[in-house]
């Protein structure tokens, strides 16, 4: 993937965050309450968003099929380096 330009292939990129103090107090009523905690990997969690916006990409080398070299991508879920990826995850 080349570039995205702002306001042409994405209009934002909200994702929201959580504060570090809120983290904190939340381990601290856990520890309190002798709760436990789990923690939880989303190794693919950018790959299972669903895009608003209709994005095109090349193929990437190694991927390409013979006799399809011209052939473009139409992507339906979102990408890690996508700029919309953390907002179509949300």
């Amino acid at each position: 993937m080349k570039s995205q330009k702002h306001k042409v292939d994405f209009s934002d990129t909200f994702a929201p965050m959580v504060k570090f103090t809120s983290i904190k107090l939340l381990l601290a009523i856990i520890v309190i309450k002798d709760l436990e905690v789990y923690q939880i990997d989303f190794k693919n969690a950018f790959l299972s968003g669903d895009l608003e916006e209709v994005i095109f990409m090349e193929q990437h080398n190694g991927q390409v099929l013979k006799r399809q070299e011209k052939f473009i991508c139409k992507l339906h879920k979102s990408l890690y380096g996508l700029k919309q990826s953390l907002k179509a995850w949300y």
